[in-house]
């Protein structure tokens, strides 16, 4: 039976990515090695490493623009410090917007480097929603936000204008929707959402906001050190890489991130309209807010509960249950995961109204 992968991360990739990843785990450009085991410093990796970095680029339309490509390891969670320990001047302040679990994680971090001004929240809603109306510090080292928050379903529609350097956590929805990329200073994303496998880190940053801050950061966190070495100032994550630059290739043949996008808004607006719809079930996220990437719903019955499991699973979805923070149930639908498994879903939640 096929499997409709709705996993919030480690989650689906596309079938061509798994198919070529496995080929290059037998033999790597017919090099008689695998993946696995060639040296980083290779031509053939020293290629591949070259090729994402610059199709990260092309696919953000940021070439040119005076940014930098690096792939690191940690996740983003390594990312909620080497953020502070690069931006944040000694005796600094920074401003971060906190809309759930991730960016109060990123806050946590900073509080260690120095004042963190925390602009708004929307945690006494449980996440539900995207703060409105906040003021930025003007005097801020920086603005961290947190583009899409997986665990509440939740994503930012627009963001502020400032006059300070803007840093986005993107982990969960980058390269899923057109954005003037260049609004931002820094972006950080783990792979294993919209990228590739869990252990690699993407960093894109604006070379001229480094070097500023006073302070002695240590090689493995400096991000310079990392631009200077080419993102090989230690071994990088070689699989995992590969892995990206194949998923990078296939959204760029697919049509880059503007097909995407089209793909994306279909698969949401489909299930949001069965949420809206169907009397057995209600979204857990303010509707204005809602996420393109993680759905999150629950039953008005919870009575409900085991016969809607047990058809689901019947049906062949995985990963569908949602995070004990919310209840209920996530649908993930990130770049991989084609509109004919939330088809799936939708004829399942009609189904369960039909017997109901």
């Amino acid at each position: 039976m096929k499997k409709h992968n709705y996993s919030a991360g480690p989650c689906i990739l596309p079938q061509e990515v798994f198919e070529k990843s496995a080929q290059a785990i037998l033999d790597f450009n017919n090099s008689g090695l695998s993946i696995l085991e060639i040296s980083h410093r290779s031509k053939d990796f020293v290629a591949v490493m070259e090729e994402a970095r610059a199709l990260v680029l092309e696919l953000l339309n940021l070439e040119g623009k005076g940014y930098e490509v690096l792939f690191l390891g940690g996740g983003a969670s390594l990312e909620f410090l080497m953020v502070p320990f690069n931006l944040m001047k000694v005796d600094g302040k920074a401003a971060y917007l906190d809309t759930g679990t991730w960016a109060s994680g990123a806050i946590k971090e900073a509080k260690h480097f120095g004042e963190t001004v925390v602009v708004a929240s929307s945690k006494p809603e449980n996440y539900n929603h995207i703060p409105k109306g906040f003021t930025i510090p003007s005097d801020a080292d920086y603005f961290h936000c947190t583009s899409n928050n997986t665990i509440f379903g939740t994503q930012m529609k627009s963001f502020p204008e400032v006059n300070i350097p803007l840093v986005c956590d993107m982990s969960s929805d980058i390269f899923s929707r057109v954005l003037d990329f260049s609004k931002f200073d820094l972006i950080y994303a783990g792979a294993q959402k919209n990228m590739g496998p869990a252990g690699a880190t993407l960093v894109v940053v604006k070379k001229e906001i480094l070097g500023k801050t006073g302070r002695t950061i240590p090689n493995m966190l400096d991000y310079q050190q990392h631009i200077d070495k080419e993102s090989m100032y230690n071994t990088p994550p070689v699989f995992p890489i590969y892995a990206s630059l194949l998923t990078l290739q296939w959204l760029k043949n697919l049509g880059g991130i503007a097909a995407i996008e089209k793909i994306n808004e279909a698969k949401a607006n489909l299930l949001y309209t069965e949420i809206d719809r169907n009397p057995l079930f209600k979204g857990a996220a303010v509707k204005e807010d809602r996420s393109n990437m993680n759905v999150t719903f629950l039953l008005n019955d919870e009575a409900h509960q085991e016969k809607f499991d047990a058809m689901w699973k019947a049906a062949g979805i995985s990963g569908l249950p949602g995070h004990r923070s919310v209840g209920g149930y996530r649908a993930s639908m990130y770049n991989a995961l084609p509109i004919e498994s939330v088809q799936v879903l939708v004829d399942v939640m009609q189904e369960l109204e039909n017997k109901i």
